[in-house]
């Protein structure tokens, strides 16, 4: 059992979860579903007290996309780059922190790394304001449902999904936490030519986590040597991370790093779904830039 404290917060959480029925887990705040017990009411409307630095750094993904992960890899980049451990524990995902976080996360050093799985349309202006760096990770809509799948069922802080039939429609209707996956994407889509946003593919990191790492310290202004590069690399694989997520995250980590593959979708979707899922793509992604990024030819068909 780990000793972190953030870990010993989470399982206390997961604890007082296990006692409320599901229908109590999720609520509405501006028509988008969130987790009662990891950002309630009183968090999302403090992220207005947020204020932006210049060099603040801000990961973003739609849930189950790779962010956990690159939370890792990114908190070595930034280390290497900057000769400042980051010995934060603390998920930085803002909708998470409440008035007490905040407090201290405005007395954190910079480069600050902040993150979050907001609809852009949702994220405090302060960031815009302040062009801050953005570095957005998307996977494939297939295996993202997959991973959310399997995240609720075996996360008691969401509601347990049960059938894998329930959580498909669910899952194409947005009606999950954090909304509609293609909601997003399309909003993330409009920035893809903001100098301020790198989008980068989850499947892309998996094929070539090397050159993804040079990409992201690249468009961050940092110089790391190929040997950082290499070492970051070697310390971000997924295996390495799921067994340091035992000590970051206590009994959470198994949840949050479950299986970490590109094509798990096959041994879930049915023929049907997966025909329903390309139209949904078809309909409102083929074509764009965001589409094309996630070369949904290879990963889905």
């Amino acid at each position: 059992m780990s000793n972190n404290p953030l870990a010993a917060r989470m399982q206390a959480r997961m604890e007082k979860a296990k006692q409320m029925r599901d229908e109590d887990k999720l609520y509405r705040f501006n028509g988008v579903l969130y987790p009662t017990l990891m950002c309630p009411e009183e968090h999302l409307k403090c992220l207005d007290d947020i204020r932006a630095r210049d060099d603040d750094i801000m990961l973003v993904a739609y849930p189950k996309c790779g962010f956990n992960w690159m939370v890792g890899v990114m908190r070595k980049m930034i280390a290497q780059a900057t000769q400042m451990e980051n010995e934060s524990k603390m998920p930085p995902l803002i909708e998470f922190f409440g008035p007490e976080v905040l407090k201290s996360v405005e007395q954190a050093p910079s480069p600050r790394l902040l993150g979050t799985h907001l609809h852009p349309d949702n994220m405090p202006s302060t960031f815009n304001e302040k062009k801050t760096k953005m570095v957005v990770v998307f996977r494939n809509p297939k295996d993202t449902l997959v991973s959310y799948y399997h995240f609720c069922n075996n996360n008691p802080v969401l509601p347990s999904v049960g059938s894998w039939d329930a959580f498909f429609s669910q899952f194409m209707k947005g009606d999950v936490a954090w909304g509609s996956y293609f909601d997003h994407a399309l909003a993330w889509n409009k920035k893809m030519d903001d100098p301020n946003v790198l989008v980068v593919t989850y499947e892309d990191l998996k094929q070539d986590l090397s050159a993804g790492i040079h990409q992201i310290s690249s468009f961050l202004g940092f110089s790391l040597t190929d040997a950082q590069v290499q070492q970051i690399a070697a310390a971000s694989t997924f295996s390495a991370m799921k067994e340091s997520a035992a000590n970051s995250h206590g009994n959470m980590g198994n949840v949050i790093f479950r299986k970490g593959e590109v094509g798990d979708w096959k041994n879930h979707f049915t023929t049907e779904q997966s025909g329903e899922m390309d139209e949904a793509f078809n309909k409102q992604l083929a074509g764009t830039k965001l589409g094309e990024k996630l070369d949904y030819q290879r990963n889905c068909q």
